[in-house]
């Protein structure tokens, strides 16, 4: 029998054989950081969607086991839409939490400001929301580049707007209106280029501000020069004043857009009816395929004010292309997975199943073959297709 003493002796032991342990049970979780905008810009929505799909994602492989014998974590901060908070959190989810993987973020000028210090520290990103033609590239000539995406590419998607708006033109006249933030800069100068790959120039090219409410000046130039076709690059809640605009003037030509119309200020500020004037390009829908609606009525469950599901699905199909990774891998050692991922097999995803879907010299999982038109229907996100996008053929998608 033990003594009074060897009791104390014997329960200070265990305590401290539990506080020893207690780090080692904590270190046996594979955490995974998530740092986005999820609070402050037009862009949030983007943000808690794709965090509610990687949190999706890591329940399930959670519930069937896990990875390696142990379990995941998604670790998620809010850059609240500003680059020096994303590179703070990037530095506290690297050094602090220890992840040994990185997604996000929905904006792209924050997404550049922090890749550097994943890089360096050989550890793997998957971009499940930015659209940047050169986030995956910036570390491309370094001959180990640990930047994935599976998102729309803005390159790829206007190959597909443009590709739309020069079959559906009758009079081969086609407008660009573009907001003046960094996107629709850049959107502008791929548009042009684009379109000169087709033979084309615009017929005219008006900007607007970001935070402007009346486009109608911009717009009755566009109309005074008969564009029966118009190109919209903004941000979502630009891009509704501007149909608000148009309705002003009652000019309505074919309008066509990026997937940024998925967020719901163009159906808050333009009204539902006004909203489906648009066509808008989009990666999936929750109606898209039977994995797509099972996605979304399980998100909806959890989340039911969840509005940009194709994020979700994309992050989703993030996470377990990683957790494909790490099962090949057999580790979580940044420089092993970055191969694993560079060299994964056939790996079923909500978007689609993706065979082979990196490589050492192709860091995008989707591709303008991937992407299809959407609109806004009755309050919700549904597929779009009419003549003109059923006679797109590949050959028509220059980029």
């Amino acid at each position: 029998m033990l003594s009074k003493f060897g009791k104390i002796i014997t329960g200070s032991a265990v305590a401290a054989a539990l506080m020893i342990a207690m780090p080692a049970v904590q270190a046996q979780t594979i955490k995974i950081g998530y740092n986005s905008d999820m609070s402050a810009s037009g862009s949030a929505e983007f943000g808690l969607s794709a965090l509610w799909g990687a949190e999706q994602a890591a329940d399930e492989i959670n519930q069937a086991g896990g990875l390696l014998g142990r379990k995941i974590s998604i670790v998620a901060r809010d850059d609240v839409a500003q680059p020096p908070k994303a590179i703070q959190n990037t530095n506290e989810l690297l050094d602090n939490e220890k992840v040994i993987a990185l997604i996000g973020s929905a904006n792209s000028g924050n997404m550049m400001a922090w890749l550097h210090l994943p890089q360096q520290k050989k550890i793997p990103v998957i971009s499940p929301i930015a659209t940047a033609t050169d986030i995956t590239k910036r570390f491309e000539s370094t001959g180990e580049n640990y930047i994935f995406r599976v998102s729309m590419i803005d390159r790829d998607q206007i190959a597909l707007i443009v590709a739309y708006a020069v079959k559906a033109t009758k009079n081969k006249k086609i407008a660009f209106i573009v907001d003046s933030t960094g996107y629709g800069q850049q959107g502008l100068k791929d548009l042009n280029q684009v379109l000169a790959l087709h033979g084309l120039k615009p017929a005219a090219e008006e900007k607007f501000g970001g935070k402007d409410t009346d486009m109608t000046s911009q717009l009755s130039k566009i109309k005074a020069s008969g564009a029966d076709t118009l190109i919209i690059y903004g941000l979502a809640d630009a891009n509704a004043y501007v149909l608000r605009s148009m309705e002003k003037i009652n000019y309505f030509p074919i309008t066509l857009g990026s997937w940024a119309n998925v967020n719901t200020p163009v159906i808050q500020l333009a009204g539902a009816k006004l909203a489906e004037k648009l066509i808008f390009t989009a990666s999936t829908t929750e109606t898209s395929t039977p994995k797509a609606k099972e996605l979304n009525a399980a998100l909806l469950k959890k989340h039911p004010k969840m509005t940009a599901f194709v994020t979700a699905a994309q992050s989703y199909d993030a996470v377990k292309l990683l957790a494909a990774a790490i099962k090949q891998a057999g580790s979580t050692d940044g420089d092993k997975v970055q191969k694993a991922l560079e060299n994964l097999g056939t790996t079923d995803g909500v978007v689609k199943t993706y065979q082979k879907p990196f490589s050492k010299t192709n860091h995008e999982a989707l591709s303008v073959s991937d992407f299809h038109f959407a609109q806004w229907k009755s309050g919700r996100i549904v597929n779009y297709e009419d003549s003109v996008t059923k006679a797109i053929t590949p050959a028509d998608l220059l980029k």
